[in-house]
């Protein structure tokens, strides 16, 4: 019994990859092809863990996930691999749209090679799991109710329309082949290995460095806040209990406005690292130029995956962003070694003209 994990790497695939372990012997097979926010010091305490294996490659590589595939006989993929920030897709779709739609394109095609292999139990159990984003809905009002899994795409960003995309292959690979595939869609997360150019560590380690905190446009663009580890359980659920073909929504049930975020993390840091002049953070706050096309409102119904398979939220806001703090605070070795020159390239590129 062993899993196939892509962009193990990364911020909430890291999470999963050390989460899976706490909660089970099974081994992973952990893929990332290690671009600029894959980072293996996510995953370094398995350092001699025979239950995790690390391959550096793209799902792009249809020749390197054969082997995979008929090398470890997995019984699921869990596919979180994908470009996933939506300032660098606006600068550069071209590689949005070759991760999140040929790499998911590669990994379908080379499953259902792999599925349609099978025979008995191991092809009747088999599951190909994707990680999608609530983005693929669009922007709500500010009365609308929350996304549902029936709502209609409306993505809004090449990042987003790039899921949306692979969302679609996702469906017709079952609908077509009969493919076993369950998807998800979550909110925004958040907690210990985020990659800082995120709201959240972005925040954190400019308050800490005396950098300026920018906020864009009004900061009222409200999002869905979904701890990390809560979206690994929510995962974990769908793999163990989902039904084949069906697509689950995944909020943490916590709406709020980027400047409200804001406020909290400052509130937070004030507290536990307080500024050595003694002056609130909040005096590093800035307002810049709002991205184009910034979707106003994000919210998740998640009623779904809690009626069918009995899955809920842990963490609320308030106990997930304290956690969040703490570990950022206790890990200023992680953010050093991630803070490196093309990073602060990129906030060059992206904030100094705003």
């Amino acid at each position: 019994m062993t899993i196939l994990v892509t962009g193990g790497a990364g911020f909430i695939g890291s999470n999963f990859v050390l989460d899976w372990l706490k909660q089970s012997d099974e081994p992973v097979i952990n893929l990332d092809k290690l671009t600029y926010a894959g980072n293996p010091e996510n995953f370094a305490s398995l350092t001699g863990d025979a239950r995790h294996t690390f391959v550096q490659g793209d799902i792009c590589d249809r020749a390197l996930i054969d082997r995979l595939l008929a090398e470890h006989q997995p019984r699921a993929i869990v596919h979180f691999a994908a470009e996933s920030h939506v300032d660098r897709s606006i600068h550069g779709p071209g590689e949005f749209l070759r991760t999140n739609i040929d790499g998911t394109f590669t990994l379908l095609e080379a499953a259902r090679a792999y599925w349609s292999a099978l025979e008995g139990d191991p092809k009747t159990a088999f599951r190909f799991h994707h990680v999608s984003t609530d983005e693929v809905y669009g922007s709500l009002k500010p009365t609308d109710p929350p996304f549902t899994e029936t709502n209609p795409y409306e993505p809004n960003s090449p990042y987003s329309a790039s899921k949306a995309a692979s969302d679609h292959l996702v469906r017709a690979w079952h609908h077509t082949y009969g493919l076993p595939v369950t998807t998800s869609n979550c909110s925004n997360n958040y907690g210990p290995y985020h990659f800082p150019e995120k709201l959240i560590p972005l925040m954190i380690a400019n308050a800490l460095a005396g950098k300026a905190l920018p906020i864009y446009g009004d900061g009222q663009q409200i999002r869905d806040w979904l701890y990390v580890t809560d979206h690994c359980s929510a995962i974990r659920a769908i793999l163990a209990k989902g039904k084949v073909g069906e697509v689950y929504n995944v909020g943490g049930w916590n709406e709020m406005p980027n400047i409200e975020i804001v406020q909290t993390l400052i509130k937070l840091l004030d507290e536990l690292s307080p500024r050595a002049d003694g002056k609130s953070y909040a005096e590093q706050i800035t307002y810049v130029t709002d991205r184009p096309g910034h979707d106003r409102r994000y919210a998740i119904d998640a009623r779904k995956i809690e009626r069918e398979l009995g899955w809920r939220p842990a963490e609320t806001f308030q106990t997930g962003i304290r956690k969040t703090v703490e570990w950022y605070l206790a890990n200023q070795d992680w953010v050093a070694n991630v803070l490196n020159g093309s990073y602060r390239e990129w906030l060059a590129k992206n904030y100094e003209a705003r």
